[in-house]
């Protein structure tokens, strides 16, 4: 169980990121939106985890400054205790991360990691304040943190030309590594939700089979085919079970979202 609780955090965080090579359009956010999740590994419940949005300065220069939260539940929270805290201070029109904050204890193992993007020169500053070090890393254009391509994503990928089969990259940086994120869109269908029906954008990150996943494509994530694109579902088939991500609440939508009793 603790490997399926901290596996679904950061799958709720990333699995969505991916971008076109299109240019930045009009947002599909605002400040006050919120989301929250319920993550469940069959009828259990596992975890619980929450984003939201507020405008901010940082640096004199106005930006989404976008806070993360996961958090265990139940028994897993007594013997195995999960606190993660994410934050992103993306640019209001280019979405690009100027600073991103992992804080994170994950039954006992902790990380404590501050990254301030410098996109002119691709450069990234890690400040690790538990190792008291602070550091530069290359970095390629526009990269992305895990947080912020999620928001990248709903500002640049146009959901009415959408193809089967269409395969999208996106640069990011975690955890020291530069890495090519990669993610196919598989089609469109109506899934249930505690809201009602919705159709949804159906997509498959590609992942590392192995001990964990049970195949490259065992990820499905589901996104409102909307203007909002916000995050309704993501499922994990494992080698043992499946583990799921469920929206429970929202607020603050830029767009009026339209479910189906």
């Amino acid at each position: 169980m603790k490997r399926i609780t901290l596996l679904l955090l950061t799958i709720l965080f990333t699995a969505t990121a991916f971008v076109s090579d299109k240019g930045a359009q009009e947002p599909a956010f605002k400040e006050g939106e919120y989301f929250k999740f319920r993550v469940h590994y069959g009828i259990f419940n596992a975890s619980y985890a929450s984003l939201q949005i507020k405008n901010e300065e940082l640096n004199g220069k106005p930006v989404h400054h976008i806070q993360g939260e996961g958090k265990s539940t139940g028994l897993l929270h007594l013997f195995f205790g999960v606190e993660d805290y994410y934050e992103t201070y993306i640019d209001r029109n280019t979405v690009k991360p100027y600073r991103f904050i992992r804080k994170i204890n994950e039954g006992g193992y902790t990380k404590d990691l501050q990254i301030d993007f410098n996109h002119d020169n691709n450069t990234a500053i890690v400040t690790d304040k538990e190792a008291n070090k602070t550091y530069s890393q290359k970095i390629e254009p526009n990269t992305q943190d895990m947080v912020s391509a999620f928001y990248h994503l709903r500002n640049v990928v146009d959901h009415t030309t959408l193809k089967n089969g269409d395969e999208f990259l996106v640069p990011m940086h975690y955890d020291d590594e530069n890495f090519k994120f990669k993610i196919k869109f598989v089609g469109k269908e109506t899934i249930r939700t505690d809201f009602g029906k919705i159709s949804a954008l159906k997509f498959t990150p590609y992942v590392q089979s192995g001990r964990v996943f049970k195949a490259k494509e065992s990820l499905t994530v589901y996104i409102s085919n909307d203007y909002n694109k916000i995050p309704l579902k993501i499922k994990a088939k494992l080698r043992v079970g499946s583990i799921t991500a469920d929206l429970t609440s929202y607020n603050g939508l830029k767009y009026e979202i339209r479910f189906k009793k």
